[in-house]
């Protein structure tokens, strides 16, 4: 309420939709931006109210989206809002706010991963963990529409379902609900014995041993596996922060010139602020400009819960932050 004037290159947003993320707490700690309270919603797309004296690529009236940054003081679950224009694109007029504000992120997260770090290309195959989650479903389409050979797994008959219903269509969903199928072995097989050129891990299991109290634990693959169905030079993305080779391991990759990369989507904030704000302006806006171009040509089809009103917010944010929702929940003005 009461929002003061914008400064010179601030644009006041009205939000007309919102996507809830999990929270990293721990990342937030580690790089000194934790509070008592922090920020919900950082995915927006709004139409724009006012714009400040030096901005110069917004006017009013225009339909936005974007990401607010990590050290954002503001919330996007704010009916108006004030964004710096660099973090923000113009949303093409094809796109609804709800596809704009629920593919954005996990559209960075597929750049990041198939573009900068393991450059997907015509003919190669990709092995996407978890395909039918948001992130996997965007990373699928992605990676198709560069030529590559794409290979998911299903956790569930539900998500072999929604796997096998996509268009273009993939290669081979491996469904590992049960525990019996052998993923390296399904993928070598699939591969003619050469193995695969990219994986997008989901998650790992370090250790034989390792507790699995979780339904999600046991369907994870051991990092031998992903060690085991690598090609020669291929590339593993993981999204496992703590991820421990051992000197067997670190020998099979060496032996093959694989490479590991982590994918952390927030390394466009996480430089030092001048650099952060360079990097973000030279690579963030034409991969938010071309998302959003891909969502508009229908290339890019999120995988979307039904809109949630603003006074379901903080039920579903709980869901989100305990990692139980299976679709993007996006709140709706």
């Amino acid at each position: 309420e009461n929002l003061p004037p914008p400064r010179d290159n601030d644009v006041k947003v009205q939000v007309r939709a919102c996507a809830l993320s999990w929270i990293d707490t721990k990342l937030l700690s580690e790089v000194k931006l934790e509070k008592e309270l922090l920020p919900v919603g950082r995915e927006i797309s709004g139409v724009v109210l006012e714009v400040g004296r030096k901005v110069s690529f917004f006017q009013p009236d225009d339909e936005v989206v974007g990401i607010l940054p990590l050290d954002s003081e503001e919330s996007g679950l704010c009916e108006v809002i004030l964004v710096h224009e660099h973090y923000l694109v113009r949303k093409p007029e094809k796109v609804c706010w709800v596809e704009a504000a629920g593919a954005v992120r996990d559209g960075v997260r597929a750049y990041t991963a198939l573009h900068y770090l393991s450059q997907v290309s015509p003919g190669k195959t990709v092995l996407v963990m978890d395909g039918a989650s948001p992130f996997g479903t965007i990373a699928i389409q992605l990676a198709q529409h560069r030529g590559a050979k794409v290979i998911s797994t299903a956790y569930s008959l539900e998500d072999k379902q929604y796997l096998e219903r996509l268009r273009p269509p993939v290669a081979r969903v491996i469904d590992v609900s049960n525990g019996k199928i052998d993923l390296a072995e399904s993928c070598l097989e699939e591969t003619g014995g050469l193995g695969v050129d990219i994986v997008l891990d989901a998650g790992v299991k370090l250790y034989s041993a390792e507790d699995e109290s979780s339904s999600k634990s046991r369907l994870l693959p051991h990092k031998h596996d992903i060690i085991t169905l690598l090609g020669v030079g291929g590339h593993w993305i993981t999204t496992e922060k703590n991820l421990q080779l051992d000197p067997p391991d670190s020998h099979s990759l060496f032996l093959k010139g694989a490479t590991v990369s982590f994918l952390n989507d927030e390394i466009w904030n996480l430089s030092n602020i001048q650099q952060g704000k360079y990097l973000y302006i030279l690579l963030m806006i034409p991969i938010l400009e071309d998302i959003m171009e891909k969502l508009s040509s229908s290339i890019f089809r999120p995988q979307l819960d039904e809109p949630i009103p603003v006074y379901e917010a903080k039920v579903s944010m709980e869901i989100v932050q305990k990692n139980q929702a299976r679709k993007r929940q996006v709140v709706q003005f």
